[in-house]
């Protein structure tokens, strides 16, 4: 009797042992589970977009776009950046991208009305400043030198946001303005000033920013200075929608806000 008691005692620590052990293994399991499903949420977009942007938008989605795959470790973001009106042009003729970030709401309407595109969000607006070379060599202190002949200007092409934009400008300061040469896009036109190919250029404010001691700016007034506003929406023929939507919320997120005002860009 006292063997057969013995026999069960042991029997039943042992059971007991195996069912400890068991319970152990599946809590385990269910965190590593719970991380694994945790960590799947949380990259849960993956592959790669392309992102159609302003010229001017260069240094800050560049700077963006290297956040959002920090945040997303799954995706790779390319960018094309270039006059909006090209950008614009190039979607609606069937360019492959996923994203468009225009600087200007009349190509992103382009864009649109085609039907390549839907519910764009203003994520940003942008002001002119004059550029000049450090030295600032033709003496230029307010938008009205700028009419002299004696000032050699550089503008972006009349069709380039940053050209209707300017021409605005011109508008309101009640002056004529003759370049020296039209450029694609605001890149191009800074790159003449930091060249010290042209006395002037009008950019953006965010331009004169990125540019550092490269450049001087010269404000222009509130009452004739004239602004731009960036919309930016996803494209119906995007191939990774998820991605491109996830894009698109970063950069109205605080984080894409923080970016971009650091940028010198203004609150839509």
């Amino acid at each position: 009797m006292n063997t057969i008691r013995r026999t069960m005692t042991v029997t039943l620590v042992a059971t007991l042992a195996l069912f400890t052990a068991g319970c152990g293994d599946d809590s385990k399991s269910d965190t590593s589970s719970a991380g694994g499903s945790s960590s799947t949420s949380s990259g849960s977009v993956s592959g790669t977009i392309t992102v159609f942007a302003a010229a001017s938008l260069t240094e800050s989605f560049t700077d963006l776009g290297k956040k959002f795959e920090a945040a997303n470790p799954g995706v790779k973001v390319t960018f094309s950046f270039g006059p909006s009106s090209g950008l614009a042009e190039q979607i609606t003729q069937g360019a492959p991208a996923d994203v468009f970030a225009s600087a200007s709401a009349k190509n992103m309407t382009q864009v649109t009305d085609a039907g390549d595109a839907a519910d764009p969000k203003t994520f940003a607006k942008n002001v002119m400043e004059i550029a000049v070379p450090p030295t600032n060599p033709a003496k230029v202190t307010g938008v009205n030198d700028l009419a002299k002949s004696s000032v050699k200007v550089a503008l972006c092409q009349s069709e380039v946001p940053c050209g209707a934009v300017a021409a605005q400008v011109f508008k309101n300061a009640g002056i004529t303005v003759k370049p020296v040469t039209e450029e694609a896009d605001v890149k191009a036109v800074l790159s003449k000033v930091t060249l010290g190919e042209v006395d002037a250029g009008m950019v953006y404010v965010t331009d004169v920013k990125s540019a550092g001691d490269k450049v001087a700016g010269v404000q222009i007034p509130d009452d004739v200075n004239a602004s731009t506003s960036y919309p930016i929406a996803t494209l119906k023929s995007s191939k990774n929608a998820a991605a491109a939507q996830a894009f698109m919320n970063f950069v109205l997120s605080p984080t894409g806000t923080s970016v971009l005002t650091a940028a010198g860009f203004q609150a839509p």
